[in-house]
């Protein structure tokens, strides 16, 4: 899996919480005058400017395994990703983290599914935290929804059992909220149990 979503995120927010206090920290480490072009105009690390669908090409040419991109949130990116050749994509916004005002997965699914038509799977992720969000994803289209936090939480409060724990509570809320959109069978779930009008 290569993670694209994030690329050019220097400023996070738990920067922005330490530069509260009145007394912002730089945020251009260097000697001499602040740059004016390229990527550190913006403070953007170089080094982490560096995915493209070269590198990805090369990458195709190495790796053996499945690869899956993760980090697409647009039809063209889904139509590219099949392009070069990659086995499957995650619709992932990192949680919201790197652009807190973009999309959200659940809002450009359909326009992915359209676009990919069925020759690679589709997983997603960022804020499924409900059996019924689950049931939306693939309402949508999705082939899986991956869980990012909530396992977190649950393994840092109970260990393994608490991580059980939740699925088991994920399982039972996906499986009610699909008896309750009348779907006996994941064969049954498609579009016709959610709107998709967002705006």
């Amino acid at each position: 899996m290569v993670t694209v979503d994030q690329q050019a995120s220097n400023y996070e927010r738990t920067l922005h919480d330490l530069n509260l206090g009145g007394n912002p920290r730089p945020t251009f480490r260097g000697r001499g005058a602040a740059p004016t072009e390229g990527p550190a105009l913006y403070r953007a690390s170089i080094a982490r400017l560096w995915y493209s669908w070269d590198y990805l090409d090369d990458l195709r040419k190495t790796v053996t395994v499945p690869l899956i991109v993760k980090g697409i949130l647009t039809a063209e990116d889904a139509r590219l990703c099949i392009e070069h050749g990659m086995d499957g994509l995650i619709v992932s916004n990192h949680g919201g983290r790197s652009m807190d005002y973009g999309p959200s997965t659940l809002e450009v699914l359909p326009e992915i599914v359209a676009a990919v038509g069925g020759r690679i799977p589709i997983i997603t992720d960022s804020g499924y935290r409900r059996g019924a969000d689950i049931l939306k994803a693939l309402a949508l289209g999705a082939n899986a929804v991956m869980l990012g936090r909530p396992t977190r939480w649950a393994l840092a409060a109970f260990g393994s059992p608490g991580v059980q724990r939740l699925l088991e509570i994920l399982q039972e809320e996906f499986v009610s909220a699909a008896a309750a959109a009348g779907c006996a069978s994941l064969s049954t779930i498609d579009r016709h149990i959610v709107r998709t009008n967002f705006f």
